[in-house]
């Protein structure tokens, strides 16, 4: 690791320490997990979210779920702005309307009580579109898991998202092993083994290599040894 790089959190078992550490003041804090597809961010999170809530209780809930793919613009609109063959790229999201949703989840009404009632929408990898309303995010949550692709870009109006988190990690992840992961993806989502590969060349991977390049944005690297989150 260079002098500039972020410290790392080695192991699962250290994020789970470092997740109880921002669960501990009072109030609410975001916690945004940047990296680029195929990292295994999705999955990260989901374990995250599962074991504060086997630890602390999920009646009331403390701990939910905000993630950038749920501002995925609709194929439909994509397909209006000649955007579809670039479905993953950073102009191919809603990123004001995400920046809009953890102000939301950071605003504090009278006697700094939490707004109550709001939600966030979620991505289907089935459907290829997003969710509303798929993750809800009660008053009693006090960390709120941010994870995606462009958390750290500092351009647009994704450079208003980094401010409003309280704290960043990058999930590193080798090129090859996002490669395979993201050519299996895209075929059990139903291209063709060819497809997939092309889809990754031409598009995945130029969104990894602009996503690495944000790395050293974060507070902490996360580095997980194969198999740890299966």
């Amino acid at each position: 690791m260079d002098a500039t790089s972020p410290p790392v959190l080695m192991g699962l078992a250290a994020v789970l320490a470092r997740a109880e550490v921002l669960l501990r003041p009072p109030g609410r804090r975001l916690l945004g997990i940047a990296g680029p597809p195929g990292a295994g961010k999705s999955t990260l999170a989901d374990r995250l979210v599962g074991e504060l809530a086997a630890r602390h209780g999920s009646r009331p809930p403390l701990v939910a779920q905000a993630p950038m793919d749920g501002f995925h613009l609709p194929n439909a609109e994509l397909r209006r702005r000649g955007l579809a063959g670039r479905k993953g790229a950073p102009d191919t999201f809603d990123a004001a309307g995400y920046a809009a949703l953890l102000a939301s989840l950071r605003a504090r009404g009278p006697a700094g009580r939490v707004f109550e009632g709001l939600a966030a929408p979620s991505f289907s990898r089935r459907t290829d579109e997003p969710v509303p309303g798929a993750h809800r995010i009660p008053p009693t949550v006090r960390l709120v898991v941010c994870e995606g692709n462009y958390l750290l870009f500092d351009s647009g109006a994704w450079a208003q998202l980094r401010p409003l988190l309280d704290e960043t990690w990058f999930l590193r992840v080798d090129e090859e092993i996002a490669r395979a992961r993201l050519i299996d993806r895209h075929h059990r989502g139903g291209r063709s083994p060819s497809a997939a590969r092309e889809w990754v060349e031409n598009n995945d991977l130029r969104n990894l290599r602009l996503i690495t390049a944000t790395a050293a944005r974060a507070d902490y690297r996360v580095e997980l040894p194969a198999g740890e989150l299966d």
